[in-house]
């Protein structure tokens, strides 16, 4: 069957009218990022004067300002040339859009305009899902990190073991040491307290894939620095391990990341493993 032209338009014109019109103005930097222009957004949803659409990109920043997200990650001021005609160029001042920031911006524009109806649902729905994606990309993370730190901690007993730490009562000092320099001086039992964690809740089962991370390196080190300066005896074992918790810690503030104890307690780990292995179940890999 020989397509014409004319029909291979008809069929294009058939796909672009399925496809939303926000998704037709998205753009795609080097990276693989995608954004939205604010002068293509205000076009779209019938802006034809854009002073009265910056009204709305302004209220859509204080918006984003109050959710406790960083505005710059998310409008971006630039400066465009765009050409005015007989070759001449003049500067527009644009603002660089993410998907959030487009949600917000439908969220606070004239809710009397349909298109804005269909803005509301096209970024709600998207801006979920991608949600949904960030929450599996975490819980992927936690489950390794979790599984790194069970590792790394048995070879982190054999180090202190080879210093001298051999008791179990000594071991439960020792590691107390760690958490110490790393969460500002709180034992297990004060970081249990400030996360609301029950006694029978284990700490590294309901940390985020941040503060694993920052546990598995305090574990990786101390262990290092144990075999390779050959620290003997249980009070320079735990000064050992207390100092590189502090160290650590130190980095992440010199860093501008969040200290391990204001850190919000995750779902159980155990919840997610067994969530896992029902997938398995369902779907093993062949």
């Amino acid at each position: 069957m020989i397509i014409t032209s004319d029909q291979e338009n008809a069929l294009a014109d058939k796909r672009n009218a399925r496809i939303s019109p926000f998704e037709r103005i998205k753009r795609v930097n080097d990276a693989g990022v995608e954004y939205w222009s604010s002068r293509d957004f205000a076009g779209v949803l019938g802006y034809t004067d854009y002073r009265n659409f910056e009204q709305v990109v302004r209220k859509a920043r204080m918006a984003c300002f109050n959710s406790g997200q960083r505005v710059e990650d998310h409008f971006v001021d630039i400066t465009e040339m765009v050409a005015i005609g007989s070759g001449a160029q003049r500067e527009l001042a644009v603002t660089l859009l993410s998907r959030y920031a487009c949600y917000l911006v439908v969220q606070n524009a004239d809710p009397a305009k349909d298109i804005v109806a269909m803005g509301q649902t096209y970024f709600a729905v998207q801006t979920r899902r991608q949600e949904l994606t960030d929450e599996a990309i975490e819980d992927e993370r936690r489950l390794l990190l979790r599984g790194e730190i069970r590792r790394h901690n048995v070879q982190l007993a054999d180090a202190a073991r080879g210093a001298g730490v051999v008791e179990s009562f000594d071991y439960a000092i020792f590691q107390n040491h760690g958490y110490m320099g790393l969460y500002g001086g709180l034992t297990a039992e004060g970081i249990h307290r400030r996360k609301g964690l029950k006694k029978s809740q284990q700490i590294l089962d309901h940390m985020g894939s941040t503060e694993l991370a920052a546990n598995l390196f305090r574990a990786t080190q101390t262990e290092e620095k144990l075999r390779r300066d050959r620290v003997k005896g249980k009070d320079n074992a735990n000064r050992t391990h207390r100092e590189v918790g502090a160290k650590v810690r130190q980095t992440i503030h010199e860093l501008g990341g969040t200290m391990p104890e204001e850190l919000p307690p995750a779902e159980s780990i155990k919840k997610l493993e067994g969530r896992q292995k029902v997938l398995l179940k369902r779907f093993p890999i062949r």
